[in-house]
């Protein structure tokens, strides 16, 4: 199966209302304690997985995730080394990584679609890459079968959103606020109207995150609509509270796991 094929068949397979999707950032606490994390992640009940790059200016993260990266990062972690995470990982759920522009120019866009292939991804994030920037690295991506995973805001206008939604791969991952990452009191009290708008223009399914802090706002989600829920920075912080961080996140993942049922 392509990457492609693979996110299909876990959102179609989940057994869930809405596909849950953690977040981890890889590396953090360090690689050995990222790649356990992962396994946690499948363990509690994911049906794909998230894999940040760190970076060091990540404008999309809020403070809980940038302090998760830049622990990372003096770690010594390195697109390399996360990528051996998604290795280990991609056997067992489709592995979507979150990475930002830099990272890809850097290395060359087909350079980097190819690494990501090689090591079993099946799908990819660029929060800073718009889409009138977008078509290489998404010809890079199309020719590997990975989904280039696009975001849209609430205040995305809709001939803007027909287009991006329409060139989507893999799933639509639909930003709940405008802002960055972070836990959000009662947010998901007003994602109706939001997913809806993001369904009507395109046929892949449709993700929500940022803000998704509890099981309670994820089953908020799911009523809304949503086809998938994204999770990042409630688990990145009980993962950096608890001295067993894998323990941590497998239960509060199996909370939201069976939120979703």
């Amino acid at each position: 199966m392509t990457g492609i094929e693979r996110i299909a068949a876990a959102f179609a397979g989940s057994g869930k209302r809405a596909a849950l999707m953690p977040y981890l950032m890889g590396g953090f606490p360090d690689l050995d304690g990222s790649r356990a994390i992962g396994h946690a992640y499948a363990d509690g009940g994911a049906d794909l997985v998230e894999l940040g790059v760190p970076y060091s200016d990540p404008l999309a993260d809020g403070p809980v995730i940038q302090a998760a990266g830049t622990q990372a990062l003096r770690a010594g972690s390195t697109l390399d080394a996360v990528l051996t995470v998604a290795a280990d990982l991609a056997p067992r759920l489709p592995v979507v990584v979150m990475c930002y522009a830099n990272l890809i120019l850097a290395r060359g866009q087909d350079a980097f679609a190819q690494a990501l292939a090689d090591a079993g991804v099946s799908g990819l994030i660029v929060p800073d890459l718009p889409m009138e920037e977008a078509p290489a690295v998404l010809a890079a991506c199309d020719t590997r079968g990975l989904a280039l995973v696009p975001l849209v805001a609430p205040t995305t206008p809709d001939e803007r959103l027909a287009r991006i939604g329409e060139r989507a791969r893999g799933f639509l991952y639909t930003v709940s606020v405008t802002g960055t990452t972070g836990e959000r009191a009662g947010q998901a009290a007003g994602l109706a109207p939001i997913i809806a708008r993001a369904r009507r223009h395109t046929r892949v399914p449709v993700a929500v995150g940022f803000g998704i802090s509890t099981p309670q706002d994820a089953d908020a989600a799911a009523r809304a609509g949503a086809q998938g829920v994204i999770v990042g920075t409630r688990l990145v912080r009980a993962a950096a509270e608890s001295a067993d961080p894998a323990e941590a996140v497998r239960e509060l993942v199996a909370e939201f796991a069976d939120a979703l049922r």
